[in-house]
């Protein structure tokens, strides 16, 4: 670390005041954003999407974060592997298309070819010693957990074996590997990639900004209140093929070498059998479902990648910083495999939701953002139903002083 970035975290460090939001120069100051690329973004795990988008050999799809590209495209011989989107000529991007099919990728630049298996296949006009076998694209660290597509940016990435034992049982529930994915959205957002994670992780703001979500989700309320809902649903969970199972990130998070995972269940409110419009089923029941106990779970993966797992569809939430000032938050929706559009969902019905509250979540942050960027700018005390928020940040904390 540069001299002048580690005086400026300790001092930060040293400013920092227990249970209260973080001071301006974490989401303004370009050094710190520099660190957090070195020490949190490239290190971490990001979900990259589900296998069910790249079926056969020749399907591809990028994935950027921040100043990298990801190719994640599957084999010849059927194995989803991941790439640096990198010539290894002179540097350009090779991949210019978000997805598609294809035989080979060729550098748009000077026409280098690549196989589905990253070696160079051609390169013309070079000299007699070229090595073309030490010249392929780059691999990058790339792992499935239960048919979720994981990517990261580093050769030595935390595990995610306790993930993939712990999660076991709930994803099976859901029958994860089954899933397909209906829709895929972007929804590009002018701050920080701190402030929309904080936003996410926290609902002390949902009662006031989406009116939609807070008719139907009981996490708006406190937390007694919310424990009296789960005791009810408790009751309803086993007739319906629901297993109790709570893996708490707190303690997943603290795990050396490890990334944090968590799930949990909460209670939908009356009429409310998932999350749509109306409360009524938007698509056929998940896995070992055999009924709506009117509840939705939560999954955490790591830094980046948060699931809402209703009784029919499940809704996945990724959050990357594409430059300092600029995030992307990328949602996919999933329903069962065999589930097809117009007979057994609408794409409208089954986004809808998510959608407008993503949509009034961008505004939120974005004035968030400018608030924070004020000269008057403070950081005040979290609330009690802002814990997971004070937890993440103080993770944040963690890793940046991470050697």
């Amino acid at each position: 670390m540069s001299d002048r970035r580690r005086q400026l975290l300790d001092e930060l460090l040293a400013a920092r005041r227990p249970g209260h939001a973080l001071a301006q120069a974490f989401y303004t100051d370009p050094a710190i954003y520099e660190l957090e690329l070195e020490r949190i973004v490239y290190r971490n795990w990001v979900l990259a999407g589900h296998v069910s988008e790249l079926p056969d050999s020749g399907d591809f799809k990028v994935l950027e974060v921040a100043r990298e590209s990801a190719i994640i495209v599957r084999g010849e011989d059927g194995e989803l592997r991941a790439f640096a989107n990198v010539c290894r000529h002179r540097g350009s991007l090779v991949c210019l298309e978000n997805r598609g099919t294809t035989k080979k990728f060729t550098c748009p630049y000077h026409g280098w070819m690549y196989g589905l298996d990253g070696r160079l296949t051609a390169a013309r006009d070079m000299p007699e010693e070229f090595d073309r076998d030490a010249h392929g694209l780059k691999p990058l660290s790339f792992d499935v957990v239960h048919g979720l597509m994981f990517v990261a940016f580093t050769t030595d990435p935390p595990s995610l074996d306790g993930c993939k034992r712990d999660l076991a049982e709930p994803m099976a529930m859901f029958d994860f590997p089954g899933l397909r994915v209906a829709a895929n959205r972007t929804y590009d957002i002018p701050a920080n990639w701190k402030l929309c994670i904080e936003n996410y992780q926290e609902c002390y703001h949902c009662a006031t900004a989406h009116p939609e979500y807070a008719r139907m989700h009981s996490l708006t309320l406190n937390y007694e209140r919310r424990a009296r809902m789960r005791e009810e649903l408790k009751e309803r969970m086993p007739v319906c093929g629901v297993r109790e199972y709570d893996v708490d990130y707190i303690d997943t998070a603290a795990r050396p070498g490890e990334i944090g995972y968590g799930y949990s269940r909460s209670s939908l409110f009356g009429k409310y059998f998932t999350g749509s419009r109306d409360g009524r089923p938007v698509a056929p029941l998940l896995g070992e479902f055999t009924g709506y106990d009117q509840g939705a779970s939560d999954f955490t993966f790591g830094a980046f990648s948060f699931l809402l797992a209703y009784s029919d569809h499940v809704v996945a939430y990724v959050f990357t910083p594409l430059e300092h000032q600029l995030s992307r938050c990328e949602i996919y929706w999933l329903v069962r495999g065999d589930a097809r559009e117009g007979r057994d969902y609408d794409v409208d019905e089954l986004t809808w939701l998510w959608d407008v509250t993503t949509r009034a979540d961008k505004e939120i942050i974005v004035n968030n953002s400018k608030g924070v960027h004020s000269k008057y700018y403070e950081p005040g005390p979290f609330s009690t139903m802002e814990a997971m928020e004070s937890i993440y940040v103080d993770w944040i904390l963690q890793e940046l002083q991470r050697e």
